[in-house]
C-alpha cells in the first residue's frame, strides 16, 4: 500500500527537578488513524549562559509515553490516597552521549490512534535555594519530536459482505479494517475459500484501534477449518484492523475471501431507569474547572452522596449498564470520581451485594449467576462493590482516559454456598460520577494547580511541610507540628533582633532610620508567618502585599543605613531627596522582578557609590582617613561589614529548602546586628560657643564641626568647640 510521512515537533522547554506533577513538563501529540509507525526523536541539550553547557553535569532525564491522557507518575515511590486507580504507563531514561547534547528514539510500532502525552523531569535535587542572576546556571532543555508513517486506502470490510482477495507472490500480507458500532457483543472474523499449492497457508490477525502487531490475536488457518476468528465485547465506536498474513516461504499465488459478521445486542436489555435520558449517559464537564459533573440526571449533583434525588433499582436477573462520556482533551487532566452507595433500606433484611465493573470502550458485564469478574483476557476494569455492611464504594482516576466509560452494576445475595441470583429483592444504589481538578482539593498540605501546555488543561497537587504523594497523603517525611511551630516562632522572632537599631537610631536622632526599620521589622515577621508551608500560618493581609512590603522594608534599611553612613547633610543640603529617590528606585525593581540579584543589587550598590564619593571628598578635603579615628574602623565599621556579609554568603550560598528556618533566622540577626553597628552616630553641635558674629562687608565664614568629622560613638563624649574662621 501507499505510506504517507507525517512530521511533528515541540519548541524546547527548560526541565525543572521532580518535585511533584506540577514541575515536569508536558507534551502533547496527535497520532493519526491508520499509523503503522511512530518515532519520537527525544532531543536533549545543555544551555549556560547562552551558549552550550559543555562544564554542565550530566542528569539523567526521564521521559514518560502514554496513550489517551497524561502519565500518573510516581518516580519518589510516594503513597496514593486510598481508593485510586493508578493507569500504567512508559517510561523511558536518556543517558548523555556527546557533552552537551544526547539523542533517544523510541519508536511505537502500529501505535494506538488519538492523543499521546509525553512527560519529562530532571531526578530530585537537594532544593538549594539559589540566588537568581548570581551565576549562570545550567539549563536542560528537552524536545520532542515525532515521525509517523500511516497507510492510505486501506480496504474496507463490510458487515456481511464477502471481499475476494488474490495475494500474488511477492506480496506477503493484506490490511483491511472494519467498523464496529455500538451495542455490538461480537464480531466473527472468517477466511473462505482459501486456495494455494500448500492448503491454506495464511495466519489471520486481528487487532482493535490500529493494525495488528505480532502479539495480536491470531489464528493460523492450516490448523484450524474453518478459519474463523471471533473478538467477543469488543470495543464500540471504534476501527478494527483484519490483517491476513501469508507463511514465509510460499510459493504461488493464494487467493481467498474474507467476511465479517457482527452480533449485534438488544439495545432495550440495557436497564434504564425511567427518569434517565435515552442514552444513559452522564455527560462530564467540559472543563474541569466548573464544580461537580451531571450525575445521571438533568439536574447539577448535590454537595453530598446522601443527598442524591434519585435512586437506581438494579434488576435482580441481569446487569444494569450505564455509560460516562469523557470528551477528547478536554476531560482528561483532572480526576474521574465514582461514588456507589447502596441504599440498605431497599434491601429488605436480604443479604445482598452489589458488585460493580469499570471499564473504558467496552462494558464488562463477564460473569456467571454466582460471580461477577471485572476483567477478561484481554481487558481488565475497576471492580466495586457495596453492601449493608460497607454501604459505600469511591474510586478515583487520576487523567482518566477520554471516551466512554461502562459502568455495569449487578446484584447477587450471598448463601451459605456462595452468591447467588436475588429473586425478589431489587437494590437501590446512589449514583454519582464527576470530574476534579485535584483529589480531595490537595488536603490541606497541598495546593491544586491548574496547569497549561499550549491549549491542553491540567491540574497537579503541590505538596507542602514534607508532605508527598498524588494527593500529599503521604506523610513520610511530613513536618511534625512541633517543628512547625518552631519554624514560624524562629523566622518571625529573629526580627526582634531590629529593636537594637531601632533603639540607637532613635536616640541618635535618625527617625526617619528608625522609622524604615520599624518597617522591616514589622513586615519581615508576618510576612514570615504567612510563609509558611504548614498549618502554623498567619496572614493579616494578602501574600503578594507582605512580600512586596518585606522585600522592599529589607531593602530601605540598607539604603537609608548607607546614605546615613555617608553624612552628607554638611554637603548636600536637601539630602533628604535621595531618601525618597531610593524609595522609588527600590519600588521599581520590586516590581520587575522581586527575586532579580541585580535589581535588588543595583541600589544598594548605587548608595555605596554615594557613600565612597562622600568619604572620598571628605578625605581629600581633610587630607586625613575619613572616619578619621581607628576606634570608629577597628570596633563598628569593621566588624559591621563582616557581619554583613557573612549574612550575604549565608543567603547566597548556604540555604537550602530543608536549613531554610534557621539559616534565614540566623540572616535576620546578622543583617540586624550588621546595622546597630554601622549606623554611625549623630553629631550634636556644642552650646558653649555659639558662631561668631557676620562681620559686615565682604568675606566669608567657614564653620567645621570636628565633633561630627571624628564619626564617635558618643557624640557626648566629646567636648570640642565648633571653631569658626572667615
Amino acid at each position: 500500500g501507499l505510506f504517507v510521512t507525517d512530521y511533528f515537533t515541540r519548541t524546547p522547554r527548560k526541565l525543572s527537578p521532580f518535585r511533584s506533577f506540577a514541575s515536569i513538563e508536558l507534551f502533547h501529540f496527535h497520532i493519526p488513524e491508520d499509523t503503522v509507525i511512530a518515532v519520537w526523536n527525544l532531543i536533549t541539550f545543555k544551555e549556560q549562559g547562552g551558549t552550550f553547557g559543555d562544564q554542565c553535569p550530566d542528569r539523567s532525564i526521564t521521559v514518560y509515553f502514554r496513550s489517551g491522557a497524561p502519565s500518573v507518575i510516581n518516580p519518589l515511590h510516594t503513597h496514593f490516597p486510598r481508593d485510586t486507580a493508578v493507569p500504567g504507563s512508559f517510561a523511558l531514561t536518556l543517558t548523555w552521549t556527546l557533552p552537551n547534547r544526547t539523542t533517544g528514539v523510541f519508536n511505537v510500532t502500529s501505535p494506538l490512534p488519538g492523543d499521546w502525552f509525553l512527560a519529562a523531569h530532571l531526578p530530585k535535587d537537594e532544593g538549594k535555594i539559589s540566588v537568581k542572576g548570581l551565576y549562570e546556571e545550567c539549563q536542560y532543555l528537552f524536545q520532542p519530536q515525532l515521525i509517523v508513517q500511516r497507510l492510505v486506502n486501506i480496504a474496507v470490510l463490510y458487515p456481511g459482505h464477502v471481499t475476494e482477495q488474490s495475494m500474488a507472490p511477492h506480496n506477503r500480507s493484506c490490511l483491511y479494517k472494519v467498523f464496529v458500532p455500538s451495542y455490538t457483543s461480537r464480531v466473527l472474523v472468517e477466511v473462505l475459500r482459501c486456495r494455494s499449492a500448500e492448503g491454506c497457508p495464511l495466519w489471520l490477525r486481528v487487532r482493535a484501534k490500529a493494525p495488528p502487531l505480532h502479539n495480536s490475536t491470531t489464528l493460523d488457518c492450516r490448523e484450524h477449518t474453518p478459519c474463523q476468528l471471533a473478538q467477543d465485547l469488543p470495543f464500540w465506536q471504534h476501527w478494527y484492523y483484519v490483517l491476513v498474513e501469508k507463511h514465509p516461504g510460499v510459493p504461488g499465488t493464494v487467493s481467498f475471501q474474507v467476511t465479517v459478521q457482527l452480533t449485534d445486542c438488544s439495545r432495550p436489555s440495557l436497564a434504564r431507569p425511567p427518569f434517565l435520558p435515552s442514552s444513559a449517559s452522564m455527560n462530564m464537564p467540559h472543563s474541569f474547572g466548573s464544580a461537580g459533573g451531571l450525575a445521571l440526571g438533568d439536574s447539577p449533583p448535590p454537595t453530598s452522596p446522601n443527598d442524591t434525588k434519585h435512586p437506581l433499582p438494579i434488576p435482580p436477573d441481569r446487569p444494569a449498564v450505564f455509560v460516562i462520556n469523557l470528551l477528547p482533551v478536554l476531560d482528561s487532566g483532572g480526576v474521574l470520581n465514582l461514588e456507589l452507595r447502596l441504599n440498605v433500606s431497599s434491601l429488605c433484611g436480604e443479604n445482598v451485594t452489589v458488585f460493580g465493573c469499570l471499564n473504558h470502550g467496552v462494558p464488562l458485564t463477564s460473569g456467571d449467576n454466582t460471580s461477577v469478574t471485572c476483567e477478561t483476557e484481554s481487558l481488565a476494569g475497576f471492580l466495586l462493590s457495596v453492601n449493608a455492611t460497607a454501604s459505600l464504594s469511591r474510586l478515583r482516576i487520576p487523567y482518566p482516559q477520554t471516551g466512554s466509560w461502562y459502568l455495569s452494576l449487578r446484584s447477587l445475595c450471598a448463601t451459605e454456598h456462595g452468591f447467588q441470583p436475588c429473586t425478589n429483592v431489587t437494590a437501590e444504589v446512589y449514583l454519582r460520577a464527576y470530574l476534579s481538578p485535584c483529589i480531595n482539593d490537595c488536603g490541606i498540605y497541598g495546593q491544586c494547580k491548574l496547569l497549561r501546555t499550549n491549549n491542553y488543561l491540567y491540574a497537579a497537587c503541590e505538596c507542602k511541610a514534607g508532605w508527598n504523594g498524588w494527593g500529599c497523603t503521604d506523610n513520610a517525611e511530613a513536618f511534625s507540628y512541633g517543628f512547625q511551630l518552631l519554624s514560624t516562632l524562629l523566622l518571625c522572632l529573629s526580627n526582634v533582633m531590629f529593636v537594637p537599631p531601632v533603639a540607637i537610631a532613635v536616640r541618635s536622632h535618625y527617625l526617619l532610620e528608625a522609622a524604615v526599620y520599624i518597617f522591616t521589622m514589622f513586615f519581615s515577621t508576618f510576612y514570615h508567618a504567612c510563609d509558611q508551608p504548614g498549618i502554623v500560618v498567619f496572614c493579616i493581609m494578602e501574600y503578594d502585599v507582605l512580600q512586596f512590603c518585606d522585600f522592599l522594608g529589607s531593602l530601605m534599611s540598607v539604603w537609608v543605613t548607607v546614605i546615613a553612613m555617608a553624612r552628607l547633610q554638611p554637603i548636600v543640603k536637601q539630602a533628604s531627596v535621595l531618601y525618597l529617590l531610593g524609595a522609588m528606585l527600590l519600588s521599581m525593581a520590586l516590581q520587575m522582578d522581586r527575586h532579580g540579584l541585580w535589581n535588588l543589587l543595583g541600589p544598594s550598590l548605587f548608595a555605596l557609590g554615594i557613600m565612597a564619593v562622600a568619604w572620598t571628598a571628605r578625605t581629600i578635603r581633610r587630607r586625613h582617613c575619613y572616619p578619621p579615628t581607628w576606634k570608629r574602623w577597628a570596633f563598628y565599621l569593621c566588624p559591621g561589614a563582616l557581619i554583613a556579609a557573612a549574612a550575604v554568603l549565608l543567603y547566597a550560598f548556604v540555604e537550602t529548602e530543608e536549613n531554610y528556618f534557621y539559616i534565614h533566622s540566623i540572616w535576620h540577626l546578622l543583617i540586624a546586628g550588621s546595622v546597630g553597628f554601622l549606623l554611625p552616630p549623630r553629631a550634636k553641635p556644642s552650646r558653649r560657643l555659639g558662631p561668631l558674629p557676620r562681620r559686615k562687608g565682604c568675606g566669608y565664614q567657614l564653620c567645621v564641626n570636628e565633633q561630627e568629622e571624628l564619626g564617635l560613638v558618643d557624640p557626648a563624649v566629646a567636648s570640642i568647640n565648633s571653631i569658626c574662621t572667615s
